[in-house]
């Protein structure tokens, strides 16, 4: 069968996301989860629907990417797809022709999991690898540790120490209280769950927020980040072992997060958090 190609719309999202959510595993790769779309989801429905691109057959979605970025797509396969020729040949093609409408001319990025067919397709092509990434994992079929802080789960009332945190984590964040309702009016929410991190003074310290696949499935920190002010004392650690916590609560089996290499203060935070490292990861990557 001919491998069809597309951007779902608002009304196909939740099916993407479910194919998604269904390919998650412990035995696979980091790789695109549904969380990355619910997080996606704070620039609204319609431009979260016009960032998601899937490859179907006989009306199977077999690929979803995510366009996180005009010069980046995210994406995953089904697993039985991994190693699918057909489908390899049809992702590098519409990745590396800009007139397919999936990436533009010039400078790009392509995340994929590493045993991914495409990632040797592209490779042929004269695609490079990118900076490394560090993928990590802690196992939830234990119970997890008290984060030591308090912690709150974040309503309407916490909405702007949450993005006020935020923001001050990642320099250039545009995360607002705007926006942070607007992805918990996505239905991707509601297996979502953000937490606040608070010290002894009633500062919110640190944040997090936490995706589910469902029980049994691996969950995603996206984002974590440490007050600028405040970094230095263990808040981290804590957000991310209340992160642990909360997946657990919800049934996930483990919980999976991955952050550049260069990053050595967030790495040294999830480790410290229980967190064991995976073998690094690569972009591919063009150059022009």
């Amino acid at each position: 069968m001919t491998i069809v190609s597309g951007t779902p719309g608002i009304d196909g999202l939740s099916e993407a996301a479910g194919a998604l959510r269904e390919w998650q595993s412990d035995k696979a790769p980091m790789q695109l989860h549904p969380g990355d779309l619910g997080w996606f989801q704070r620039f609204g429905a319609e431009t979260t629907a016009a960032a998601v691109r899937t490859w179907s057959r006989d009306g199977r979605i077999l690929a979803v990417g995510l366009l996180d970025g005009p010069d980046l797509l995210r994406m995953t396969t089904a697993p039985e797809a991994m190693r699918d020729e057909e489908l390899a040949r049809q992702l590098a093609d519409d990745i590396i022709d800009p007139d397919r409408g999936v990436l533009p001319a010039g400078k790009v990025n392509v995340e994929a999991p590493k045993d991914a067919l495409v990632q040797h397709v592209l490779a042929e092509s004269g695609w490079g690898t990118d900076e490394p990434w560090t993928p990590l994992r802690r196992d939830l079929t234990v119970p997890v540790e008290d984060p030591g802080v308090r912690i709150e789960a974040v309503g309407p009332e916490q909405v702007s120490e949450r993005t006020a945190v935020h923001r001050s984590a990642f320099d250039g964040s545009t995360f607002t209280d705007e926006r942070w309702h607007a992805m918990a009016a996505g239905a991707l929410y509601a297996d979502a769950r953000c937490l606040l991190a608070y010290d002894d003074q009633g500062n919110a310290v640190a944040a997090v927020t936490v995706w589910s696949a469902g029980p049994g499935r691996p969950g995603l920190i996206e984002p974590m980040g440490a007050h600028r002010d405040h970094r230095g004392h263990g808040y981290g650690k804590a957000i991310c072992v209340a992160a642990a916590a909360a997946l657990r609560e919800m049934g996930s089996s483990s919980v999976v997060v991955c952050t550049p290499s260069s990053n050595v203060g967030g790495v040294a935070a999830y480790r410290s958090a229980g967190f064991e490292p995976l073998p690094e990861v690569r972009d591919r990557h063009r150059d022009a």
